[in-house]
């Protein structure tokens, strides 16, 4: 005679709350949730303090560039970052435990969007100490010289986290897409280093669509002119990036998927 402990739970009565804290202790559990979050941190604080203090500088045509203005590198901590998001969505693949989590909930749509909700919303929170102790010094000086409004610094930060929001979801769905983590992570840190920059001078009206340029815009800090768009709309390309991507992984997830 079966006990209630012994008696598996009918698929019936799991509930969308039951599979969204399920996808949360999978993301908080993981490894390179915390690994990621721990080097973004470290490297926005560092290039915080550089920022503020001024005391490295890149040789350039012109001179001396001062760290703030390199682009490229002031978000290169989001390539670290996003990987959780990429973990998230990729790790399951390996090993067949995206069948485990597909025999407790065989509504793909249903397992989908947790999986979307939770990994959008631990980046959103994520973000925050991720991105808040390298804005504040690298923006401390200015607003205490007058040289910056304490609302345009809210503002940049808020564009920070949304740069860091969308690119996790674009990196969600190319995981997705993918079935791996090591594609996503490899082609979204590549394409900024060696893509882009020779397509700059010839291609730029291509080159500033990318994600890549697009959360540079937004963030007010673009690598060349050329390449620049009004931040709303980086923002809007980068929006349009992130529902595309996210619209391909549904649909390959609930039609293609094993």
């Amino acid at each position: 005679m079966r006990t209630a402990t012994s008696t598996p739970l009918p698929v019936e009565t799991i509930r969308f709350s039951d599979t969204l804290a399920a996808e949360r202790i999978k993301i908080t559990t993981l490894p390179a949730t915390w690994i990621a979050l721990i080097i973004a941190f470290g490297a926005n604080t560092l290039l915080g303090v550089i920022t503020a203090t001024d005391i490295v500088r890149i040789a350039g045509q012109d001179g001396p560039i001062p760290i703030a203005r390199l682009g490229t590198l002031m978000v290169a901590p989001v390539y670290v970052f996003i990987a959780i998001t990429v973990f998230a969505a990729g790790s399951e693949y390996r090993g067949g435990q995206l069948r485990v989590s597909l025999a407790a909930v065989p509504d793909r749509n249903r397992l989908f969007a947790a999986k979307l909700i939770v990994s959008t919303a631990f980046s959103l929170i994520a973000s925050i100490p991720a991105v808040l102790p390298g804005y504040v010094l690298q923006h401390a000086a200015a607003i205490r010289a007058g040289e910056l409004r304490a609302g345009d610094v809210v503002v940049g930060f808020i564009a920070s986290l949304t740069a860091y929001l969308l690119l996790g979801i674009i990196g969600h769905g190319f995981a997705v897409i993918a079935k791996t983590v090591v594609t996503p992570l490899a082609v979204l840190f590549i394409t900024p280093v060696l893509i882009s920059p020779p397509f700059q001078n010839t291609l730029p009206h291509m080159v500033k669509f990318l994600p890549h340029e697009a959360a540079l815009s937004l963030l007010r800090i673009p690598v060349d002119p050329a390449t620049a768009l009004h931040p709303v709309a980086g923002l809007l390309v980068l929006t349009a990036w992130a529902a595309l991507l996210a619209s391909i992984a549904w649909k390959a997830f609930v039609h293609k998927d094993s």
